[in-house]
């Protein structure tokens, strides 16, 4: 039997991570034997466990140890990190560290030295002078910049929580149409007036549905009372919401009556042509051309904001990044800087931002569909809070919440 001890630390019990981790073993159809443990007294005590693992096929042990140190166990016997260089620009060298959105650490040089910039589907990049680490992409790489290879040396710290008590057991699900809405968003707003009075950023990813909606104002409004300093969209969002701006239309729907308006399938055409005329939503701002809307407020506000291209974009608005890699390096400039993220009625955007994301940053997902909620769960970003409704009467609710009228 090859066999190997790994140790654990933590808050083991109540976080399930030692259920976990005996259940990845099993799940392998390994052995495992607890040496040592030692459970924590009151609930801020760590515990700690020495488990010995074995399996009769060497290669069967090291997938084992492979998917237990996913929930932080280590084995005894460290080992140095191995590192290779990257054999050209772009490219990765075979057997490469692929990064999970958990907090890691390698050991190098003999000590343990933090991964700076936690991000998943990324490789670890050995500085120089081997005295730190940071994560890096793929299209970062340069020829000859030392990656991590294998997984010996790298410890990763898994998120820890305390369990709550459950009012509504009955629906224990992550996400589901049929919980108490109010609940949830009283919650969205105690995490954004804790994170303004830290001073820290509150980062939005939203849609056109929140234009299409007419929550614009709403948004606007929490822009102007200071819980917005990030924002990350489409060419869609912004067009739509200065069409609504300068014409009173999504789409070439009037916002005050409902209904089509004559010839207003071109009106986002018009307003996109507008900007690009006037040399971009910055000089139209400036101008005195756009006086209302959420991109005007952003402006107005040093609100940062990437508007990320697609293939399907009209114009685009001279601000949209059309240069995709170009995007997400500015968006992931800017994600870091967060420890909230809310995600509003946009998939691809809100998958894109929450793979740039750390796991110990709290994401919020909105959406009339919960499919779309469910897939960024499924995508890694298993720390996300889904809402499952309407975009107006989730804005309207926050900002009752928030005091803002």
């Amino acid at each position: 039997m090859a066999e190997e001890i790994v140790e654990l630390q933590g808050h083991l019990i109540d976080s399930l991570i030692l259920p976990r981790v005996l259940d990845a073993i099993m799940s392998h159809r390994g052995c495992f034997e607890i040496q040592q443990i030692k459970v924590g007294a009151r609930p801020e005590d760590p515990s700690f466990a020495r488990i010995l693992i074995a399996h009769k096929e060497p290669r069967e042990l090291e997938a084992i140890l492979k998917a237990v140190k996913q929930h932080g166990a280590e084995p005894v016997e460290r080992e140095e990190v191995r590192t290779a260089p990257a054999p050209r620009d772009g490219v990765f060298p075979e057997g490469f560290y692929a990064t999970t959105n958990l907090a890691t650490s390698i050991y190098l040089g003999g000590r343990w030295v933090h991964v700076q910039d936690t991000e998943m589907d990324s490789g670890i990049l050995v500085s120089k002078t081997k005295a730190g680490a940071r994560t890096i992409k793929m299209a970062d790489v340069k020829k000859g910049q030392a990656i991590i290879v294998g997984d010996k040396g790298v410890h990763i710290v898994p998120i820890e929580s305390q369990r709550a008590p459950r009012d509504f057991e009955f629906m224990c699900s992550g996400v589901s149409t049929e919980k108490p809405k109010g609940v949830l968003i009283r919650n969205v707003a105690r995490l954004m007036k804790e994170e303004r009075a830290a001073q820290r950023p509150i980062l939005w990813v939203c849609g056109p549905a929140v234009i299409h909606s007419g929550a614009g104002p709403l948004l606007e409004k929490l822009i102007v009372a200071g819980y917005a300093q990030i924002l990350f969209a489409g060419n869609a969002l912004a067009a739509h919401d200065i069409e609504c701006a300068l014409m009173g239309t999504s789409l070439g729907v009037s916002m005050r009556e409902g209904v089509p308006t004559p010839a207003g399938h071109e009106n986002h055409l018009r307003v996109i042509n507008a900007m690009r005329r006037a040399g971009g939503i910055r000089p139209a701002v400036h101008k005195g051309l756009l006086k209302s809307g959420i991109m005007c407020a952003c402006v107005r506000h040093g609100v940062d904001f990437v508007l990320a291209g697609s293939i399907r974009d009209d114009g685009p608005l001279p601000e949209v990044v059309t240069n995709t890699v170009e995007a997400q390096r500015a968006m992931r400039r800017l994600s870091r800087k967060t420890r909230l993220a809310i995600m509003v009625a946009t998939l691809l955007h809100s998958v894109a931002t929450g793979n740039m994301l750390p796991a110990s940053t709290r994401v919020v997902s909105v959406d009339i569909q919960q499919a779309a909620v469910t897939k960024l769960l499924d995508r890694g970003s298993f720390q996300t809070i889904g809402i499952v409704t309407d975009v107006q009467p989730f804005f309207r609710e926050l900002l009752l919440e928030l005091g803002i009228r």
